[in-house]
């Protein structure tokens, strides 16, 4: 049997010489998958990941400035909330906090026989509940419809359409409101032309919570549809015809398929709006609060300004806020515990 230039029997093995470089070249690959100065384990001193990451750690650098400057450094503000604060006892607001007379919990006592901050805080979780059960199913839907329009097109036209409102600041939002619903809107001209009058929903503290909230569904939900079209995005086609060969109709595979690819998106978006439960809205109720009164529109954000900006009660303000954040925290953390209970990652993981 001849063999050419080159070739080799098979079942024979390769010359020392062809072994040589090949393990040359095994061991080149090991040095550098594990870096320099890696200990057995494998895991990489600070130093040399620090000196591998420095670029990402320069990109990141102003952000984490910002964050300490308008996030961190100002939490320790919250220490006046423990004394009786008074920026005026001293030329410089923040020297006068080293001067104020502590107080203990007595800002926290007064605040638990307010019946104002109740009255708030009452108003801040019924419109939470309301928001939860009618605003956040909204964009999921909308998501879902616009996914489902086969026409590219026709499918951008609509998104643009739903997206722009979350642009339009809520002065903009509360006025477009008004010409419409208000007493000398277009709907209270028409019944008024037909024999009806005394329409006017931007004054009517009872349907108010409702109000609101399609005000924030007008605004916000196409906010929401990105993220939900980018999670559809990522589920395989291979998956709806794997349904459809299977004898599921457009209802089914969106139960079975879609949904379940939604699913982790859904439980995170869940969790942070829960961990934002008590902070429903600020500009949207002040601009709104003569036309309601406050005992329709008083949530916890409009109470702690109107105490600690209006009344200049500082810390007072200051623990009916750290009260808020504290809860915040908790709703966060439990609401994670629960995503965790279903499956779902959360917002971090286990």
């Amino acid at each position: 049997m001849s063999l050419t230039a080159g070739s080799r029997p098979e079942g024979t093995r390769p010359p020392a010489a062809v072994e040589e470089p090949v393990a040359a070249v095994a061991a080149a690959a090991a040095k550098r998958r594990v870096p320099r100065g890696a200990g057995r384990t494998g895991r990489v001193p600070l130093r040399i990941r620090l000196r591998r990451d420095r670029t990402l750690i320069l990109m990141t650098l102003p952000v984490i400035v910002l964050l300490l400057l308008f996030n961190y450094i100002p939490l320790l503000g919250n220490v006046v909330a423990f004394q009786d604060y008074d920026p005026y006892i001293s030329s410089n607001g923040v020297t006068a906090i080293f001067h104020s007379p502590w107080v203990g919990g007595e800002q926290f006592s007064r605040m638990a026989d307010d019946p104002l901050f109740w009255s708030a805080a009452k108003n801040t979780v019924v419109l939470f509940v309301l928001q939860l059960v009618l605003f956040f199913p909204i964009p999921v839907a909308l998501a879902l419809l616009i996914n489902s329009v086969i026409r590219p097109r026709v499918r951008a036209v609509a998104q643009a359409i739903m997206y722009l409102p979350h642009f339009f600041s809520w002065v903009l939002v509360v006025t477009v409101f008004q010409q419409i619903f208000g007493g000398a809107g277009i709907i209270a001209q028409t019944l008024d032309d037909h024999g009806w009058s005394g329409f006017d929903l931007m004054t009517n503290a009872s349907l108010f919570k409702y109000l609101v909230t399609a005000q924030a569904v007008w605004k916000d939900a196409g906010w929401g549809i990105i993220v939900f079209l980018a999670a559809l995005a990522a589920v395989s086609t291979d998956l709806y015809e794997a349904a459809a060969m299977d004898g599921a109709g457009r209802w089914r595979r969106m139960w079975h398929v879609t949904l379940p690819a939604l699913r982790p998106v859904i439980a995170l978006l869940l969790v942070l709006r829960v961990g934002d439960a008590l902070s429903v809205g600020f500009e949207q109720f002040l601009l709104q609060r003569d036309a309601v009164g406050v005992g329709a529109s008083e949530v916890l954000d409009t109470y702690v300004w109107n105490m600690g900006i209006q009344n200049g009660d500082f810390s007072y303000a200051a623990a009916v806020g750290l009260v808020k954040g504290a809860i915040g925290v908790c709703l966060v953390l439990g609401a994670n515990k629960f995503a965790h209970l279903l499956g779902e990652q959360g917002v971090y993981q286990k």
